[in-house]
Protein backbone atom coordinates (compact mmCIF):
# COMPACT_ATOMS: atom_id res chain seq x y z
CA UNK A 1 0.00 0.00 0.00
CA UNK A 2 2.57 2.69 0.81
CA UNK A 3 3.85 4.52 -1.89
CA UNK A 4 8.12 5.77 -1.97
CA UNK A 5 8.08 9.48 -0.87
CA UNK A 6 9.30 10.09 -4.05
CA UNK A 7 6.04 9.21 -5.75
CA UNK A 8 3.69 11.57 -3.56
CA UNK A 9 2.26 14.04 -6.19
CA UNK A 10 4.74 17.15 -6.45
CA UNK A 11 2.39 19.71 -7.08
CA UNK A 12 0.66 21.52 -4.59
CA UNK A 13 -2.64 22.81 -4.28
CA UNK A 14 -2.39 25.51 -1.38
CA UNK A 15 -0.68 28.20 -2.12
CA UNK A 16 1.50 30.28 0.53
CA UNK A 17 -0.03 33.04 2.64
CA UNK A 18 -3.37 31.11 4.26
CA UNK A 19 -5.08 32.88 7.27
CA UNK A 20 -3.87 29.23 9.32
CA UNK A 21 -2.14 29.72 12.63
CA UNK A 22 1.30 29.18 12.90
CA UNK A 23 1.96 25.31 13.36
CA UNK A 24 -1.42 24.54 12.20
CA UNK A 25 -1.59 20.51 12.09
CA UNK A 26 -4.77 20.94 9.70
CA UNK A 27 -2.69 22.87 7.18
CA UNK A 28 -0.03 19.95 7.00
CA UNK A 29 -3.05 17.34 6.64
CA UNK A 30 -5.20 19.47 4.00
CA UNK A 31 -1.53 19.76 2.00
CA UNK A 32 -1.08 15.98 1.51
CA UNK A 33 -5.04 15.29 1.59
CA UNK A 34 -5.46 18.00 -1.94
CA UNK A 35 -1.97 16.21 -3.45
CA UNK A 36 -3.40 12.42 -2.90
CA UNK A 37 -6.86 13.60 -4.16
CA UNK A 38 -6.11 16.04 -7.01
CA UNK A 39 -7.80 18.08 -9.65
CA UNK A 40 -10.68 16.50 -9.95
CA UNK A 41 -11.88 17.57 -6.53
CA UNK A 42 -14.85 19.54 -5.00
CA UNK A 43 -14.58 20.05 -1.02
CA UNK A 44 -17.77 20.53 1.47
CA UNK A 45 -16.46 23.20 4.13
CA UNK A 46 -18.97 24.04 6.99
CA UNK A 47 -17.59 27.14 9.86
CA UNK A 48 -14.20 26.03 10.85
CA UNK A 49 -10.73 26.56 10.87
CA UNK A 50 -10.72 25.42 7.19
CA UNK A 51 -13.01 28.33 6.00
CA UNK A 52 -10.09 30.82 8.02
CA UNK A 53 -7.36 28.88 5.99
CA UNK A 54 -9.38 29.11 2.54
CA UNK A 55 -9.68 32.51 3.29
CA UNK A 56 -12.30 35.08 2.39
CA UNK A 57 -13.85 35.61 -1.19
CA UNK A 58 -13.02 36.53 -3.69
CA UNK A 59 -9.10 35.77 -2.67
CA UNK A 60 -8.07 32.15 -1.69
CA UNK A 61 -4.79 30.34 -1.49
CA UNK A 62 -6.58 26.57 -2.36
CA UNK A 63 -6.52 26.08 -5.80
CA UNK A 64 -9.40 23.21 -5.79
CA UNK A 65 -13.28 24.33 -6.37
CA UNK A 66 -14.98 24.76 -2.34
CA UNK A 67 -18.22 25.52 -0.67
CA UNK A 68 -18.62 27.06 2.41
CA UNK A 69 -21.97 25.43 4.26
CA UNK A 70 -23.63 25.57 7.60
CA UNK A 71 -22.20 23.50 10.59
CA UNK A 72 -25.41 21.11 10.16
CA UNK A 73 -25.19 20.42 6.76
CA UNK A 74 -21.83 19.30 5.27
CA UNK A 75 -22.60 15.81 4.57
CA UNK A 76 -26.07 16.90 2.99
CA UNK A 77 -24.67 19.23 1.35
CA UNK A 78 -21.86 17.53 0.00
CA UNK A 79 -24.34 14.61 -0.55
CA UNK A 80 -26.27 17.02 -3.25
CA UNK A 81 -23.00 17.91 -4.40
CA UNK A 82 -22.78 13.52 -5.46
CA UNK A 83 -26.17 14.04 -6.77
CA UNK A 84 -25.23 16.72 -9.03
CA UNK A 85 -22.27 15.86 -10.34
CA UNK A 86 -24.32 11.63 -10.90
CA UNK A 87 -26.87 14.02 -13.21
CA UNK A 88 -24.46 15.68 -15.25
CA UNK A 89 -22.34 12.34 -16.12
CA UNK A 90 -18.98 13.33 -14.22
CA UNK A 91 -18.20 10.08 -12.22
CA UNK A 92 -14.70 11.39 -12.63
CA UNK A 93 -15.01 13.61 -9.54
CA UNK A 94 -14.24 13.11 -6.10
CA UNK A 95 -15.98 15.46 -2.99
CA UNK A 96 -14.46 15.67 0.46
CA UNK A 97 -16.93 16.82 3.53
CA UNK A 98 -14.04 18.13 5.66
CA UNK A 99 -15.29 19.29 9.10
CA UNK A 100 -13.87 20.02 12.21
CA UNK A 101 -14.78 17.85 15.75
CA UNK A 102 -17.54 20.11 16.28
CA UNK A 103 -19.19 19.50 12.83
CA UNK A 104 -18.43 15.70 13.02
CA UNK A 105 -19.13 14.60 16.68
CA UNK A 106 -21.64 17.56 17.48
CA UNK A 107 -23.59 19.66 15.28
CA UNK A 108 -22.69 17.56 11.68
CA UNK A 109 -23.66 13.89 13.07
CA UNK A 110 -27.10 14.02 11.81
CA UNK A 111 -26.54 14.74 8.25
CA UNK A 112 -23.36 12.75 8.23
CA UNK A 113 -25.38 9.68 9.60
CA UNK A 114 -27.83 10.22 6.98
CA UNK A 115 -25.09 9.58 4.06
CA UNK A 116 -23.57 6.98 5.81
CA UNK A 117 -26.33 5.17 5.93
CA UNK A 118 -27.30 5.46 2.24
CA UNK A 119 -23.92 4.97 1.48
CA UNK A 120 -23.66 8.28 -0.15
CA UNK A 121 -20.12 8.11 -2.58
CA UNK A 122 -18.81 10.52 -0.90
CA UNK A 123 -15.12 10.80 1.47
CA UNK A 124 -16.12 12.43 5.00
CA UNK A 125 -13.06 13.67 6.65
CA UNK A 126 -12.84 14.73 10.19
CA UNK A 127 -9.97 16.86 11.31
CA UNK A 128 -10.10 16.66 14.98
CA UNK A 129 -8.38 18.77 17.15
CA UNK A 130 -10.51 18.55 20.04
CA UNK A 131 -12.40 21.34 20.88
CA UNK A 132 -14.45 24.21 18.42
CA UNK A 133 -10.62 26.24 18.00
CA UNK A 134 -11.79 28.77 15.33
CA UNK A 135 -14.25 30.10 18.12
CA UNK A 136 -12.41 30.39 20.98
CA UNK A 137 -11.49 26.86 22.33
CA UNK A 138 -14.99 25.55 23.62
CA UNK A 139 -15.38 22.17 24.84
CA UNK A 140 -16.36 19.37 21.93
CA UNK A 141 -17.78 15.63 21.87
CA UNK A 142 -14.15 15.20 20.66
CA UNK A 143 -13.07 17.10 24.21
CA UNK A 144 -10.74 14.69 26.28
CA UNK A 145 -11.45 14.55 29.83
CA UNK A 146 -9.07 16.07 31.93
CA UNK A 147 -8.57 19.26 29.39
CA UNK A 148 -8.97 22.62 30.16
CA UNK A 149 -11.42 24.59 27.65
CA UNK A 150 -12.58 28.21 27.78
CA UNK A 151 -16.24 26.43 28.70
CA UNK A 152 -14.26 24.24 31.30
CA UNK A 153 -12.00 26.97 33.16
CA UNK A 154 -12.56 26.03 36.70
CA UNK A 155 -12.93 22.02 36.47
CA UNK A 156 -11.64 20.11 33.91
CA UNK A 157 -14.06 18.20 31.44
CA UNK A 158 -15.52 16.11 33.18
CA UNK A 159 -16.90 13.40 30.63
CA UNK A 160 -14.70 11.34 28.57
CA UNK A 161 -14.29 11.80 24.51
CA UNK A 162 -16.69 10.83 22.50
CA UNK A 163 -15.66 7.08 20.83
CA UNK A 164 -16.85 8.40 17.14
CA UNK A 165 -14.96 5.64 15.25
CA UNK A 166 -17.14 3.13 16.74
CA UNK A 167 -19.95 5.10 15.66
CA UNK A 168 -19.17 5.23 11.97
CA UNK A 169 -18.09 1.78 11.95
CA UNK A 170 -21.48 0.78 13.26
CA UNK A 171 -22.79 2.41 9.63
CA UNK A 172 -21.08 -0.31 7.97
CA UNK A 173 -19.60 1.57 5.44
CA UNK A 174 -17.17 0.15 3.31
CA UNK A 175 -13.88 2.37 4.29
CA UNK A 176 -12.93 3.66 7.57
CA UNK A 177 -9.38 5.33 8.48
CA UNK A 178 -7.21 7.04 10.94
CA UNK A 179 -4.51 9.29 9.77
CA UNK A 180 -1.90 12.04 11.24
CA UNK A 181 -0.65 14.87 9.49
CA UNK A 182 2.82 13.35 11.71
CA UNK A 183 2.89 10.93 9.39
CA UNK A 184 2.35 12.09 6.00
CA UNK A 185 2.95 9.28 4.06
CA UNK A 186 0.30 6.81 5.92
CA UNK A 187 -2.12 9.57 5.43
CA UNK A 188 -1.43 10.34 1.29
CA UNK A 189 -1.52 6.37 0.99
CA UNK A 190 -5.07 5.93 2.81
CA UNK A 191 -6.75 9.21 0.90
CA UNK A 192 -5.02 7.57 -2.35
CA UNK A 193 -7.06 4.43 -1.46
CA UNK A 194 -10.02 6.20 -0.63
CA UNK A 195 -10.49 7.99 -3.66
CA UNK A 196 -10.69 4.64 -5.70
CA UNK A 197 -13.38 2.38 -3.27
CA UNK A 198 -16.95 4.43 -3.67
CA UNK A 199 -19.52 4.80 -1.42
CA UNK A 200 -19.07 6.64 2.16
CA UNK A 201 -15.45 6.47 3.02
CA UNK A 202 -15.12 7.88 6.84
CA UNK A 203 -11.56 9.38 7.38
CA UNK A 204 -10.38 10.87 11.26
CA UNK A 205 -7.45 13.28 11.38
CA UNK A 206 -5.42 14.02 14.77
CA UNK A 207 -4.66 17.41 14.28
CA UNK A 208 -2.35 18.79 16.78
CA UNK A 209 -3.49 22.42 17.65
CA UNK A 210 -0.74 24.90 19.22
CA UNK A 211 -2.93 27.62 20.37
CA UNK A 212 -5.77 25.29 21.83
CA UNK A 213 -3.35 22.54 23.30
CA UNK A 214 -1.16 24.84 24.86
CA UNK A 215 2.60 23.68 22.79
CA UNK A 216 5.16 25.52 21.03
CA UNK A 217 4.50 25.84 17.35
CA UNK A 218 7.53 23.83 16.73
CA UNK A 219 6.53 21.00 18.09
CA UNK A 220 3.50 19.97 15.93
CA UNK A 221 4.94 16.89 14.02
CA UNK A 222 6.31 15.99 17.66
CA UNK A 223 3.16 16.39 19.66
CA UNK A 224 1.33 14.23 16.78
CA UNK A 225 3.90 11.00 16.96
CA UNK A 226 3.36 11.53 20.36
CA UNK A 227 -0.28 10.44 20.61
CA UNK A 228 0.54 7.70 18.23
CA UNK A 229 3.54 5.95 20.40
CA UNK A 230 1.67 6.51 23.46
CA UNK A 231 -1.39 4.56 21.65
CA UNK A 232 -3.70 7.51 22.37
CA UNK A 233 -4.08 7.61 18.83
CA UNK A 234 -3.61 4.80 16.58
CA UNK A 235 -3.11 4.48 12.78
CA UNK A 236 -5.31 1.96 11.19
CA UNK A 237 -8.18 1.48 8.65
CA UNK A 238 -11.03 -0.69 8.31
CA UNK A 239 -11.97 -1.85 4.53
CA UNK A 240 -15.08 -3.81 4.13
CA UNK A 241 -14.84 -5.07 8.09
CA UNK A 242 -11.49 -6.00 8.05
CA UNK A 243 -9.35 -4.52 11.02
CA UNK A 244 -5.35 -3.92 10.40
CA UNK A 245 -3.18 -1.31 11.73
CA UNK A 246 -0.99 0.57 9.25
CA UNK A 247 2.38 2.73 9.79
CA UNK A 248 4.08 3.76 13.30
CA UNK A 249 0.94 1.99 14.79
CA UNK A 250 1.88 -1.31 13.27
CA UNK A 251 5.26 -0.96 14.43
CA UNK A 252 4.20 -0.64 18.18
CA UNK A 253 2.05 -3.36 17.62
CA UNK A 254 5.35 -5.57 16.41
CA UNK A 255 7.03 -4.13 18.90
CA UNK A 256 4.17 -4.68 21.79
CA UNK A 257 5.03 -1.53 23.76
CA UNK A 258 3.45 1.94 24.03
CA UNK A 259 4.91 4.90 25.51
CA UNK A 260 3.33 5.72 28.91
CA UNK A 261 0.82 8.11 28.35
CA UNK A 262 2.02 11.16 30.46
CA UNK A 263 4.95 11.30 27.95
CA UNK A 264 2.11 13.45 25.74
CA UNK A 265 0.08 14.74 28.54
CA UNK A 266 2.64 16.67 29.83
CA UNK A 267 3.80 18.73 27.41
CA UNK A 268 0.37 20.48 26.75
CA UNK A 269 -0.85 23.24 28.52
CA UNK A 270 -4.51 21.97 28.50
CA UNK A 271 -3.62 19.31 30.90
CA UNK A 272 -1.83 21.10 33.52
CA UNK A 273 -4.79 20.60 35.88
CA UNK A 274 -5.66 17.24 35.28
CA UNK A 275 -5.91 14.92 38.22
CA UNK A 276 -3.15 11.89 38.81
CA UNK A 277 -7.36 9.72 39.01
CA UNK A 278 -7.62 11.38 35.60
CA UNK A 279 -4.56 10.20 33.73
CA UNK A 280 -4.80 6.97 35.61
CA UNK A 281 -8.20 6.36 33.96
CA UNK A 282 -7.09 7.80 30.61
CA UNK A 283 -4.06 5.53 30.59
CA UNK A 284 -6.59 2.52 31.53
CA UNK A 285 -8.32 3.70 28.69
CA UNK A 286 -5.65 3.71 26.22
CA UNK A 287 -4.11 0.13 27.10
CA UNK A 288 -8.25 -1.67 26.89
CA UNK A 289 -8.88 0.09 23.95
CA UNK A 290 -5.23 -0.48 22.11
CA UNK A 291 -5.56 -4.43 23.75
CA UNK A 292 -9.28 -4.65 21.27
CA UNK A 293 -7.43 -3.43 18.67
CA UNK A 294 -4.39 -6.27 19.04
CA UNK A 295 -7.25 -9.05 19.49
CA UNK A 296 -8.70 -7.09 15.95
CA UNK A 297 -5.62 -7.62 14.32
CA UNK A 298 -5.20 -10.99 15.31
CA UNK A 299 -8.26 -12.36 14.04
Amino acid sequence: MHENIFKINEKEYILPGSRACQGCGLSLAYRYILKALRENTIVAIPPSCLCVLHGLYPTTPVIVPALNTTFASNAASASGIVAGLDALGKREMTVLALSGDGGTYDIGIQSLSGAAERNTNFIFACYDNEAYMNTGTQRSGATPQGTITTTTPILTKQDPKKDFLKIMEAHHIPYLATVSPAYPIDLYDKFVKAKKIRGTRYIHIDTPCPPGWGFPTRDTVKIGKLAVETGLFVLFEIENGRFRFTGRSKTMAERGKLLPLVNYVKKQRRFKDMSIEQLKKAQSSVNSRWNEYLKRAEG
